[in-house]
């Protein structure tokens, strides 16, 4: 069993934050309006702090996401001391969650490393299916636009 004293303090964060970067991800592909975004936050923040519900204590997704929630009570930014910039925000989502499969690979269970990967698609596939994009005050909306759909399926290679 994996344990927060198995990561350096930076890949522990970095782990936590994961589910909270895979929606930002779906939110940047596609940018809505102010209501769609929160939509997705929300979505996102709830299948984050959900694994803690249905992970055993001890379970790494489970630890992750009781801290998430201890942060997330605290008032602590999920986010802190990731900032995409601009233009690369998609690229630079894709290389942070890349390296926080690479280091739950190498320091997890593969079992633990999986239900991480799980996790993270779960997040960034909720927070697509969170808000309709596109139409007209939801006429000719989709659930999940074409540029959410390519960004799930980036994320799904990257998570590979």
């Amino acid at each position: 069993m994996t344990t927060k004293a198995d990561f350096t303090d930076e890949e522990w964060m970095r782990l936590k934050r994961a589910p909270m970067v895979a929606g930002m991800a779906i939110s940047l592909a596609d940018p809505g309006g102010p209501i769609e975004a929160v939509k997705e936050t929300s979505a996102t923040l709830k299948t984050a702090l959900h694994a803690a519900e249905t992970h055993a204590k001890g379970e790494l997704v489970g630890e992750l996401s009781r801290a998430l929630g201890e942060d997330a009570r605290a008032h602590h930014n999920p986010l802190s001391g990731f900032k995409p910039h601009g233009g690369t925000a998609g690229v630079e989502i894709l290389d942070e969650l890349r390296e926080v499969n690479q280091i739950v690979s190498e320091k997890a269970t593969p079992e633990e490393a999986a239900a991480m990967r799980e996790w993270l698609l779960a997040a960034a596939q909720n927070a697509a299916d969170a808000a309709k994009e596109g139409g007209f005050m939801g006429w000719h909306a989709e659930r999940v636009s074409a540029g959410e759909q390519r960004m799930l399926d980036s994320l799904a290679e990257v998570l590979s």
